[in-house]
């Protein structure tokens, strides 16, 4: 069984101001759905980074989760790919944005 994955960034940056999002953010989201084992965490990896570039997110949270896929295994050449075949369904300066991040993060 692969390491536990653990959040504490909910916590961490809203706790105060807004416990209920905190736990759902740590507990629920990062505590049992990325730790469900029907499929593998470089694959959710993958299904995350397209949801954000899908939406248009190019911020921290899709920064992260570049990397977070860099750390679980996702190599420079299959980001590539991934943001290619993506950009084809989710457009083109989405793919431009996402492809900027993804360059500093696989440097």
């Amino acid at each position: 069984m692969a390491e536990k994955i653990v959040q504490t960034a909910g916590r961490e940056q809203l706790g105060d101001f807004a416990p209920a999002f905190a736990h759902l953010n740590d507990d629920i989201l990062f505590g049992e759905v990325w730790n469900e084992a029907a499929i593998d965490v470089k694959t959710k990896c993958i299904i995350t980074v397209v949801s954000l570039m899908a939406q248009g997110i190019t911020d921290s949270s899709l920064s992260y989760h570049l990397q977070n896929a860099k750390n679980n295994g996702v190599t420079r050449e299959e980001i590539a790919a991934i943001i290619t075949h993506a950009t084809m369904y989710c457009g083109w300066p989405k793919g431009w944005a996402v492809f900027r991040l993804a360059k500093e993060i696989w440097k």
